[in-house]
This record gives structure tokens, C-alpha cells and sequence, in this order.
């Protein structure tokens, strides 16, 4: 009897979690490799999970593909190890239990990290020695990105007629973090060719129940569930559960209720927690029928969901219409705010469009931008432009601190991806870059559309204007914009450049960017002194500075006040240049040096008037 006719007239019990047993023997490296090097281990916990009950096991395979492997620089021993790993299973399984080819999903909260190209390279070569092994079926797991699992579904749909097991991970009970809800997607599995459909992963019992009791049977499939333990903790640096084998007890029933007729478990879970599923159905009988008591959860769609209504007019739009003058005035490195706030009132005074400050720039410490924001638009009136790195925040972290300018009214953000810690003065902090700014900006819009990374719904659409950044300071400016076209898919609003120190480059770039209708803002910064030319030009990541430029600081290299005048005369002529070119100035205060670029705004404003008949000489800030 094979494994479908089995589950037509039976409740099986499959296996539970391997990782959690090796990691809980010292392991913690890569699990699969284990299949080559520890033989003994694998198929001691195959054995294990057999006398506890399981009917159906799966092969030590899930992160045996190509992708997952390259991590470990073992990347062309995928053959060895699945070959290995469905020996072990076999082996332990003798004549009675069910052997599964697993196959673990690849993407998680960002999709689009790994190109669905890849993945299908990937996942047939996995597939092709599984089944030339001879499993008894294949089990597609811990899927969190549909189309992923349908992509991979389908291909091995039309490699083997063997049953399939696919089942999908959410982040929120009853919704894919898509926001396709749960029947659909176990509705489309099935239609792809799924045997057996259902859940794992990320969810414990009770809120596993919670969706099963949104899910319909399915209409020739089974469905399967394979909960966690419960969520991890974490204690003297090493992670572990702490749900118990009578919790799994109590629930087993009411899996069975549900319709579930293949139940095992994934993280945390044991033997212990094995065990205690098959004593609780032992010589149960499936159920044919089943009535969905809770109605399906309705999704937020957009153009449901409230939204603010933004209190500044976009600097996007603002900067299409007319000349717009920006200003960066750093956060200070110490305590003392008196020269910050003097800056930025002056600032406001000459009548900018938005004061920026940047995220902990070259990863030296600041007093945080979201405090010093909050303080000027409260206290002075002056729209915050608020950086945002992904160096320092993991995506929860990323994500509370967007709520949090939301909450505070500021909506202004440019997105970037950082400078690496090691470059600041925490040399040995880490670098988190759990998203690069594509991503970041993806997501941002994505809360604008009232759903959070991860597609839960927030109640609200946020309204976040989104920068990004341009370097036009490279080799070669057209791959540049490349990356801009790449950002405005993304859903950039408008982009903030580093600086620019030659007439010539300006052009460049206007040759280069002016086929794009998203706006550009040219960065300008004064140049205080010879050093500070040379340290920016030789040192610092994104910045060139023409020779020309240099010679002109390095003639005044004794005489720091003419040094800074010359710096500012230099500047001068480039808004002059800018000006012609772009509506937007984006002018960078070295040092709190607010004078300086207090000065150059004023000048900015003046230029621009004259050249637009002067009808920007009056605007104020928003």
C-alpha cells in the first residue's frame, strides 16, 4: 500500500524537527552535511522518530540544494549528500515507514532576493538525485513566498507521478505574507498537483488551529500540519524551545478535527513530541467532512485601508514646479545640541524646503535623527527629511522605527543602504543589512499601502515620501542611473545625489538622467580646506573631487579663512551650473558649519528667482 492510499483511510503521523536534535548534540554548522560526516547521528534520529510512532520520515535534505550549500563552500556535494541522506532514511525506515524527499523553500521575507531562475536550477538538481534514490514521495516545505512553492511544484509535478507534499509558512495565521489567504493558496497547490497541502513552520499548535479552522477540506488532496513546539527563546547564546510533549498531547485531537490526516512537527518539536500525536490518535479514524466555523479573515485591500492625509506637500512635487533648496545638517557627535538647533532655525529662516539628517553617516555615532527631527518640525516648524540606513535596524527594528516617524508626523524619509560599521568609530559592531535599499524602499511603499514587511495589516497607509540615494561619482555615470531606473521600479519618489564638484559632472549626469521624470536633488557641499578636499576625495566612499578643484583649495592651503571663502565661491558657481540643469538643490553642511550653507541658500534662492522670474525669492518652507 503506498503512501496515498494509506492516508485515504488513515491518520499518519510523520516525524518532527532534525535540526533541533542536532543543534541540541553541539551542531551548528550545516545540518546536511552531516549526512557524509556523522552517518551514525542521522540515523539515530530516523530511528528515534520511528519508535515514537512515525509513520512518514523525511531525508536530512532540507538546505541541500545548491543555494544553501554555497554558504558552506560545499556547494558541489549536493549529489553526495542527498544521495546519503535518502540511504540513512531507508535504512532506518526498513519495510513499514514512509520515506520523503525533503525540500526546504529559499526565500523568506524578501522574495525577490533570489531570482526564481535560480531556484528552479537549484531545486532540479536537488530533485533529480531524491528521486533517483527512490523515495517514497517528496515533501515541499517551509514555503513562505508562493510563488516560489508553485514554481517548484510544478516542476516536480512533471518529473513524478510520486505523491507530493507541499505546505506553505505564514507569518500571520490564516494569510500568506502576500496577503493571498490560505484557502486560495492551498486551493492553487492543489490544482498545480499537490497530493497533500497544508502548513508548517513559524506557527505552534494554537495558532496553527487557528488557520486550519479557516481552511476548507481540500477536494482531492489531504492536508497536512506540522506545527512548531513552540516559539524560541533564547538563553546563554544558544536558542531552544520549551514546549512539551503533553501540550502536543491535547491538541492532537483537535488536528484531527481540522481534517488533518498527515500530523507531525517541525522546530522544537522531539520523539517526545512525536510520540505523544500517535498515542493520542492512535486508531483514529480521519474525517470526511468538516464545517469552517470562522469566516475567512478580510483582507485590507488598499484602496480600503484609511490614510493620512500628509501634512507637507511631497518634495517631489514641489521640485517638479519649481526650484527647491534642501539642506543636510548633521546630528552632533556630542550631547550638546545649542549650535544643531541655532543651524537649523537660521535654515528655516532663509526659507529651505526641508532640513535632512543623516543616519549615523560613515557609521560614527549621533544623537538620533528621529529626536533631533521631531525636536525642529515641533519646536521650529522645519520638515524633518529623516535618513535611514540599513546598517544598523534588522527588519524589526527597521520596520517599529518607520512606525515610529509615522507616528511623529514624519513622513520624509531617504533610503539607504549605509556605510559598513567597520569603516566608523565601533569598529567590531556589526553590520545588519537584513535589506539593501532596493528592498527598503520596496518596503516603505509597501507600508503605504497599510501592510508591514511582512504583510500584515497595519490598520492604515502610511504616506512616506521616498528618497533615494544617486552616486554620480563613479566611472561610469549610465550604470549608475541604471540602478536609479532600478530604484524607481522599487518606487523611489525622487533621488538625493552625493555631492558634485565639477561643472562637467553636472552635465554628465543631466545628459545621463534626463530621459527619467523622477526629479533629481544635486548634491553641493562647500570645501573648507585643502585637507578636507583631499580626505573627502581619497578617503571617503562616493566622493571625487576634480584635480582643478583641489589646486584651488591647495593654493590657500595656509590660510584656513580664505580656504573656506574660496570653498564657498566654488560652491557658488556650481548651484549657477546646477541651476540651469535641476530644479532641486541638495546642499551638505560640513562640520555644523551651518553658516556656511546658511549663506549658500541664500544664494541659491537669490539665483534661482533671477532665472525663474523671481517668483521663488518669496517661498517659504512648507
Amino acid at each position: 500500500m503506498n503512501l496515498l492510499e494509506k492516508l485515504s483511510k488513515e491518520i499518519l503521523i510523520a516525524d518532527g524537527a532534525m535540526g533541533t536534535l542536532l543543534y541540541s548534540y553541539g551542531t551548528d554548522s550545516c545540518f546536511e552535511e552531516l549526512n557524509l560526516s556523522h552517518p551514525e547521528q542521522i540515523q539515530a534520529i530516523h530511528q528515534a522518530y520511528i519508535e515514537a510512532g512515525a509513520d512518514v520520515i523525511q531525508t536530512n535534505t532540507y538546505a541541500a540544494n545548491y543555494l544553501k550549500l554555497q554558504r558552506y563552500g560545499i556547494e558541489d556535494s549536493v549529489k553526495e549528500i542527498n544521495s546519503a541522506a535518502v540511504r540513512h532514511a531507508k535504512q532506518a525506515a526498513g519495510a513499514n515507514t514512509f520515506v520523503v524527499g525533503t525540500m526546504g523553500g529559499n526565500r523568506g521575507i524578501k522574495p525577490e532576493s533570489i531570482p526564481i531562475e535560480d531556484i528552479k536550477r537549484s531545486f532540479r538538481e536537488q530533485l533529480d538525485f531524491l528521486l533517483l534514490e527512490g523515495v517514497d514521495g517528496l515533501l515541499l516545505e517551509t514555503f513562505y513566498d508562493l510563488e516560489e512553492l508553485e514554481t517548484v511544484l510544478t516542476i516536480a509535478r512533471k518529473e513524478t507521478k510520486l505523491p507530493i507534499i507541499a505546505q506553505v509558512s505564514l507569518q500571520e495565521p490564516g494569510v500568506l505574507q502576500n496577503r493571498t489567504p490560505i484557502n486560495d493558496a492551498l486551493t492553487r497547490l492543489e490544482e498545480l498537483g499537490a497530493n497533500v497541502v497544508g502548513l508548517n513552520c513559524r506557527l505552534g499548535p494554537y495558532h496553527m488551529l487557528l488557520t486550519l479552522e479557516q481552511i476548507k477540506l481540500p477536494q482531492q488532496a489531504f492536508l497536512s500540519a506540522y506545527p512548531n513546539a513552540s516559539l524560541p527563546a533564547y538563553t546563554d547564546g544558544k536558542f531552544h524551545y520549551v514546549g512539551d510533549a503533553d501540550y502536543f498531547r491535547s491538541s492532537a485531537e483537535s488536528f484531527r478535527d481540522q481534517g488533518v490526516r498527515l500530523l507531525g512537527g517541525c522546530c522544537g518539536t522531539t520523539p517526545d513530541h512525536i510520540k505523544a500525536f500517535a498515542a493520542a490518535l492512535k486508531d483514529r479514524t480521519p474525517v470526511t467532512n468538516k464545517v469552517v466555523k470562522f469566516k475567512q479573515k478580510e483582507i485590507v485591500m488598499k484602496e480600503k485601508a484609511p490614510k493620512a492625509k500628509p501634512e507637507y506637500e511631497p518634495l517631489q512635487d514641489i521640485v517638479k514646479r519649481r526650484p527647491s533648496i534642501i539642506v543636510e545638517l548633521d546630528p552632533p557627535r556630542k550631547l550638546n545640541t545649542k549650535k544643531f538647533f541655532e543651524g537649523a532655525k537660521a535654515l528655516k529662516q532663509a526659507g529651505i524646503d526641508a532640513l535632512t539628517m543623516a543616519d549615523n553617516s560613515l557609521a560614527t555615532v549621533r544623537i538620533s535623527n528621529e529626536s533631533l527631527g521631531y525636536l525642529v518640525k515641533k519646536e521650529l516648524g522645519v520638515r524633518p527629511l529623516i535618513h535611514i540606513a540599513c546598517r544598523d535596524r534588522n527588519l524589526i527594528g527597521l520596520q517599529s522605527h518607520l512606525m515610529g516617524l509615522y507616528t511623529l508626523g514624519m513622513n520624509d524619509v531617504l533610503a539607504i543602504t549605509g556605510d559598513p560599521a567597520r569603516v566608523g568609530d565601533f569598529p567590531g559592531a556589526s553590520s545588519v543589512y537584513d535589506v539593501s535599499s532596493f528592498e527598503l524602499i520596496q518596503m516603505i511603499k509597501q507600508m503605504n499601502q497599510g501592510l508591514s514587511f511582512s504583510g500584515k495589516d497595519l490598520g492604515e497607509k502610511t504616506v512616506f515620501s521616498v528618497a533615494a540615494a544617486f552616486n554620480p561619482n563613479v566611472r561610469s555615470v549610465e550604470k549608475a542611473v541604471k540602478r536609479l531606473e532600478k530604484k524607481i521600479s522599487y518606487g523611489a519618489d525622487y533621488f538625493i545625489s552625493q555631492p558634485v564638484f565639477s561643472e562637467e559632472k553636472l552635465l554628465e549626469v543631466y545628459e545621463n538622467t534626463k530621459h527619467l521624470e523622477t526629479p533629481i536633488y544635486i548634491g553641493l557641499m562647500p570645501l573648507t580646506s585643502s585637507k578636507n578636499a583631499e580626505f573627502l576625495h581619497n578617503e571617503v566612499p562616493g566622493i571625487k573631487i576634480a584635480d582643478s578643484i583641489r589646486e584651488q583649495m591647495f593654493a590657500y592651503n595656509n590660510d584656513p579663512e580664505q580656504a573656506a571663502r574660496e570653498g564657498i565661491e566654488i560652491t557658488k558657481q556650481l548651484i549657477d551650473a546646477a541651476l540651469d540643469l535641476f530644479n532641486g538643490i541638495y546642499l551638505i553642511t560640513p562640520f555644523l558649519r551651518y553658516e556656511l550653507t546658511l549663506e549658500l541658500a541664500h544664494y541659491a534662492k537669490e539665483r534661482a528667482g533671477i532665472l525663474r522670474g523671481n517668483s521663488y525669492v518669496e517661498t517659504t518652507i512648507y
